[in-house]
């Protein structure tokens, strides 16, 4: 009676032990959830971490202001006062602005061919400030706009030394965050990216 027991001890030992062994395998080394992984599992905390990454949340504010709202506005020739259709566009921008006031923008101007590059580098200058001034006067803090770039006759849309509207242009990009922002300084970029925005010719404010 005491050898079969020993024997029958001996044996659940055995068995204890190749269940243990078999818990060291690779299936049981997995991920929980692994078992229902689909090849997409672990995406969306992926994508989501992504976006809250601030190069890629400009990026995508950058690509959402230009589908939004035309981001160009062009001028007389040799001129830089603002038309009723460039303050128009400007109107626009401004909405889309006021919606993410964590953000801040540059206006770069720009000339035609006409002239000498030294002029045409001061003109397109005042044509960034002529826009960044109307923008201060539909309530966006001039601390939000930057307009220290004329990129002058150099960057034509047209190949021309011709007279060309399409040259005579100021172009509004995203261009950063602003800073001692909360929201930008707990990361939750995510949260401006996707914020909606409502375009409404009744939110211009005066």
């Amino acid at each position: 009676m005491k050898m079969h027991n020993r024997t029958r001890r001996f044996v659940l030992a055995g068995l204890g032990l190749g269940a243990l062994g078999a818990c060291t395998g690779t299936r049981f080394n997995d991920v929980a959830g692994a078992e229902v992984d689909e090849g997409g599992f672990g995406n969306p905390t992926m994508r989501n971490m992504v976006a809250m990454s601030s190069g890629d949340a400009l990026g995508h504010l950058g690509g959402r202001f230009a589908g939004a709202v035309p981001t160009t506005i062009n001028f007389a020739f040799n001129s830089a006062q603002l038309g009723p259709e460039a303050r128009a566009i400007l109107d626009q921008q401004a909405n889309f602005m006021r919606q993410f006031p964590e953000v801040r923008f540059s206006v770069y101007g720009h000339t035609d061919a006409v002239g000498s590059d030294a002029y045409n580098v001061a003109l397109g200058r005042r044509r960034a400030v002529a826009a960044v001034d109307y923008l201060t006067t539909r309530g966006i803090s001039r601390s939000r706009l930057d307009a220290l770039v004329s990129f002058g006759e150099s960057r034509l849309l047209v190949p021309t030394d011709d007279r060309e509207r399409a040259n005579r242009r100021t172009v509004t990009e995203v261009a950063g965050f602003v800073k001692g922002n909360g929201l930008v300084l707990d990361g939750k970029y995510a949260q401006i990216v996707y914020r909606s925005y409502v375009a409404s010719a009744g939110s211009v404010e005066g």
